[in-house]
Protein backbone atom coordinates (compact mmCIF):
# COMPACT_ATOMS: atom_id res chain seq x y z
CA UNK A 1 0.00 0.00 0.00
CA UNK A 2 1.53 3.28 -1.07
CA UNK A 3 1.88 5.97 1.58
CA UNK A 4 -0.42 8.44 -0.19
CA UNK A 5 -3.25 5.87 -0.29
CA UNK A 6 -3.55 5.96 3.51
CA UNK A 7 -3.71 9.16 5.51
CA UNK A 8 -4.49 9.93 9.15
CA UNK A 9 -5.68 13.36 10.22
CA UNK A 10 -4.94 13.61 13.92
CA UNK A 11 -2.91 15.39 16.59
CA UNK A 12 0.09 14.37 18.69
CA UNK A 13 -1.84 14.76 21.96
CA UNK A 14 -4.96 12.85 20.93
CA UNK A 15 -5.49 9.41 22.50
CA UNK A 16 -8.07 8.70 19.81
CA UNK A 17 -5.65 9.39 16.96
CA UNK A 18 -3.11 7.26 18.84
CA UNK A 19 -5.48 4.30 18.62
CA UNK A 20 -5.45 4.47 14.85
CA UNK A 21 -1.67 4.83 14.74
CA UNK A 22 -1.24 1.73 16.88
CA UNK A 23 -3.59 -0.27 14.65
CA UNK A 24 -1.74 0.86 11.53
CA UNK A 25 1.58 -0.11 13.10
CA UNK A 26 0.27 -3.52 14.14
CA UNK A 27 -0.70 -4.16 10.53
CA UNK A 28 2.63 -2.80 9.27
CA UNK A 29 0.95 -0.18 7.09
CA UNK A 30 2.65 2.90 5.70
CA UNK A 31 0.57 6.07 5.96
CA UNK A 32 0.76 9.84 5.88
CA UNK A 33 0.34 11.42 9.33
CA UNK A 34 -1.30 14.85 9.01
CA UNK A 35 -1.49 17.10 12.08
CA UNK A 36 -4.75 19.02 12.44
CA UNK A 37 -4.35 22.79 12.92
CA UNK A 38 -7.51 23.55 15.00
CA UNK A 39 -7.01 27.32 15.00
CA UNK A 40 -9.09 27.42 12.94
CA UNK A 41 -10.12 23.86 12.12
CA UNK A 42 -8.79 22.87 8.73
CA UNK A 43 -10.94 22.59 5.63
CA UNK A 44 -9.82 18.97 5.41
CA UNK A 45 -11.34 18.23 8.84
CA UNK A 46 -14.54 20.17 8.22
CA UNK A 47 -15.10 18.54 4.84
CA UNK A 48 -14.18 14.99 5.88
CA UNK A 49 -16.03 14.97 9.22
CA UNK A 50 -18.83 17.55 8.84
CA UNK A 51 -21.01 15.87 11.49
CA UNK A 52 -18.72 15.97 14.54
CA UNK A 53 -15.81 18.06 13.21
CA UNK A 54 -13.40 16.00 15.32
CA UNK A 55 -10.24 13.98 14.84
CA UNK A 56 -9.21 11.38 13.98
CA UNK A 57 -10.20 11.00 10.37
CA UNK A 58 -8.71 8.11 8.41
CA UNK A 59 -8.53 8.22 4.64
CA UNK A 60 -8.38 5.04 2.60
CA UNK A 61 -7.81 6.51 -0.82
CA UNK A 62 -10.44 9.21 -1.16
CA UNK A 63 -12.80 7.62 1.40
CA UNK A 64 -12.79 9.20 4.91
CA UNK A 65 -13.72 7.31 8.07
CA UNK A 66 -14.40 8.86 11.49
CA UNK A 67 -14.49 7.66 15.13
CA UNK A 68 -11.41 5.84 16.42
CA UNK A 69 -13.05 2.53 17.39
CA UNK A 70 -14.75 2.26 14.00
CA UNK A 71 -11.48 3.06 12.23
CA UNK A 72 -9.56 0.43 14.21
CA UNK A 73 -12.19 -2.20 13.34
CA UNK A 74 -12.06 -1.19 9.68
CA UNK A 75 -8.28 -1.51 9.58
CA UNK A 76 -8.52 -4.94 11.18
CA UNK A 77 -11.15 -6.14 8.71
CA UNK A 78 -9.49 -4.79 5.55
CA UNK A 79 -5.87 -5.77 6.20
CA UNK A 80 -6.28 -9.39 7.27
CA UNK A 81 -2.68 -10.31 6.41
CA UNK A 82 -1.39 -8.63 9.59
CA UNK A 83 -1.96 -9.71 13.22
CA UNK A 84 -5.63 -9.65 14.24
CA UNK A 85 -6.76 -6.87 16.56
CA UNK A 86 -10.28 -8.03 17.33
CA UNK A 87 -10.86 -11.59 18.59
CA UNK A 88 -11.96 -14.27 16.10
CA UNK A 89 -14.80 -15.46 18.33
CA UNK A 90 -18.05 -13.47 17.94
CA UNK A 91 -18.74 -13.31 21.69
CA UNK A 92 -15.22 -12.14 22.44
CA UNK A 93 -15.49 -9.47 19.72
CA UNK A 94 -18.73 -8.19 21.23
CA UNK A 95 -17.15 -8.19 24.68
CA UNK A 96 -14.16 -6.21 23.40
CA UNK A 97 -16.50 -3.62 21.89
CA UNK A 98 -18.38 -3.38 25.20
CA UNK A 99 -15.21 -2.60 27.15
CA UNK A 100 -14.06 -0.15 24.53
CA UNK A 101 -17.33 1.77 24.88
CA UNK A 102 -17.14 1.53 28.68
CA UNK A 103 -13.66 3.07 28.69
CA UNK A 104 -14.75 5.98 26.51
CA UNK A 105 -17.87 6.59 28.59
CA UNK A 106 -16.46 6.27 32.12
CA UNK A 107 -12.70 6.74 31.91
CA UNK A 108 -12.37 9.47 29.30
CA UNK A 109 -15.17 11.61 30.69
CA UNK A 110 -13.79 11.32 34.23
CA UNK A 111 -10.42 12.60 33.03
CA UNK A 112 -12.06 15.53 31.23
CA UNK A 113 -14.11 16.41 34.30
CA UNK A 114 -11.05 16.30 36.56
CA UNK A 115 -9.28 18.66 34.18
CA UNK A 116 -12.14 21.17 34.28
CA UNK A 117 -13.07 20.88 37.97
CA UNK A 118 -12.20 23.94 40.06
CA UNK A 119 -11.12 22.25 43.31
CA UNK A 120 -10.34 18.92 44.98
CA UNK A 121 -13.88 18.50 46.27
CA UNK A 122 -15.29 18.86 42.76
CA UNK A 123 -12.75 16.35 41.45
CA UNK A 124 -13.49 13.73 44.11
CA UNK A 125 -16.38 11.86 42.41
CA UNK A 126 -14.45 11.64 39.15
CA UNK A 127 -11.38 10.21 40.85
CA UNK A 128 -13.67 7.69 42.52
CA UNK A 129 -15.07 6.75 39.12
CA UNK A 130 -11.57 6.33 37.70
CA UNK A 131 -10.68 4.06 40.61
CA UNK A 132 -13.80 1.99 39.91
CA UNK A 133 -12.81 1.68 36.25
CA UNK A 134 -9.32 0.52 37.21
CA UNK A 135 -10.74 -2.19 39.49
CA UNK A 136 -13.13 -3.38 36.79
CA UNK A 137 -10.38 -3.39 34.15
CA UNK A 138 -8.09 -5.31 36.51
CA UNK A 139 -10.80 -7.96 36.85
CA UNK A 140 -11.41 -8.06 33.10
CA UNK A 141 -7.69 -8.34 32.39
CA UNK A 142 -7.36 -11.31 34.73
CA UNK A 143 -10.31 -12.98 33.02
CA UNK A 144 -9.45 -12.49 29.35
CA UNK A 145 -5.65 -12.36 29.27
CA UNK A 146 -5.30 -15.98 30.44
CA UNK A 147 -2.08 -15.11 32.22
CA UNK A 148 -0.54 -13.46 29.17
CA UNK A 149 0.81 -9.94 28.70
CA UNK A 150 -2.22 -8.24 27.15
CA UNK A 151 -6.01 -8.17 27.19
CA UNK A 152 -5.66 -9.64 23.72
CA UNK A 153 -3.36 -12.45 24.90
CA UNK A 154 0.18 -12.59 23.56
CA UNK A 155 -0.34 -9.51 21.38
CA UNK A 156 -2.06 -6.14 21.71
CA UNK A 157 -5.76 -6.32 20.90
CA UNK A 158 -8.80 -4.06 20.76
CA UNK A 159 -9.20 -3.53 24.53
CA UNK A 160 -5.47 -2.88 24.90
CA UNK A 161 -5.66 -0.16 22.27
CA UNK A 162 -8.84 1.36 23.70
CA UNK A 163 -7.49 1.56 27.26
CA UNK A 164 -3.78 1.95 26.57
CA UNK A 165 -4.31 5.00 24.39
CA UNK A 166 -5.10 6.92 27.61
CA UNK A 167 -1.96 5.90 29.52
CA UNK A 168 -0.08 9.13 28.84
CA UNK A 169 -3.10 11.17 29.92
CA UNK A 170 -3.38 9.04 33.06
CA UNK A 171 0.19 9.95 34.00
CA UNK A 172 -0.63 13.61 33.32
CA UNK A 173 -3.69 13.39 35.59
CA UNK A 174 -1.60 11.77 38.32
CA UNK A 175 1.21 14.33 38.11
CA UNK A 176 -1.03 17.40 37.89
CA UNK A 177 -3.05 16.32 40.93
CA UNK A 178 -0.36 14.62 43.02
CA UNK A 179 -2.48 11.47 43.16
CA UNK A 180 -1.34 7.97 42.22
CA UNK A 181 -4.04 6.06 40.36
CA UNK A 182 -2.29 3.07 38.80
CA UNK A 183 -1.20 1.44 42.05
CA UNK A 184 0.60 -1.89 42.29
CA UNK A 185 -1.08 -2.62 45.62
CA UNK A 186 -4.58 -2.26 44.14
CA UNK A 187 -4.18 -3.21 40.47
CA UNK A 188 -0.93 -5.20 40.12
CA UNK A 189 -1.93 -6.83 36.83
CA UNK A 190 -2.70 -3.46 35.21
CA UNK A 191 0.61 -2.00 36.37
CA UNK A 192 2.45 -4.86 34.67
CA UNK A 193 0.20 -4.59 31.61
CA UNK A 194 0.87 -0.85 31.27
CA UNK A 195 4.61 -1.48 31.22
CA UNK A 196 4.24 -4.19 28.56
CA UNK A 197 1.93 -2.01 26.49
CA UNK A 198 4.24 1.01 26.48
CA UNK A 199 7.23 -1.16 25.54
CA UNK A 200 5.51 -2.92 22.63
CA UNK A 201 7.09 -2.27 19.19
CA UNK A 202 3.76 -1.03 17.82
CA UNK A 203 4.01 1.92 20.26
CA UNK A 204 7.56 2.92 19.35
CA UNK A 205 7.82 6.70 19.08
CA UNK A 206 4.08 7.24 19.55
CA UNK A 207 3.50 7.96 23.24
CA UNK A 208 3.81 11.71 23.95
CA UNK A 209 6.22 12.87 26.64
CA UNK A 210 4.45 13.47 29.96
CA UNK A 211 5.94 16.92 30.57
CA UNK A 212 5.05 18.10 27.07
CA UNK A 213 1.54 16.76 27.51
CA UNK A 214 1.21 18.52 30.87
CA UNK A 215 2.01 21.87 29.27
CA UNK A 216 -0.67 21.22 26.66
CA UNK A 217 -3.11 20.07 29.37
CA UNK A 218 -2.68 23.34 31.28
CA UNK A 219 -3.59 25.37 28.19
CA UNK A 220 -6.52 23.06 27.46
CA UNK A 221 -7.67 23.34 31.07
CA UNK A 222 -7.88 27.12 30.83
CA UNK A 223 -9.88 26.93 27.61
CA UNK A 224 -12.30 24.34 28.94
CA UNK A 225 -12.90 26.24 32.17
CA UNK A 226 -13.42 29.48 30.27
CA UNK A 227 -15.93 27.75 27.98
CA UNK A 228 -17.76 26.26 30.98
CA UNK A 229 -18.00 29.58 32.80
CA UNK A 230 -19.32 31.29 29.66
CA UNK A 231 -22.38 29.02 29.55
Amino acid sequence: MARNDLKLLGAWFSPFALRVQIALNIKGLDYENVQETFNPKSDLLLQSNPVHKKIPVFFHGDKPLCESAIIVEYIDEVWTNGPSILPANAYDRANARFWGAYIDDKWFMSMVNILTAEDDEAKKPYFEQMEEVLVRMEDEFNKCSEGKAFFGGDKIGFIDIAFGSFLSWLYVTEKMNGKKMLDEAKTPALVKWASSFAADPSLKGLLPETDKLIEFAKVLQQKLRAAASAK
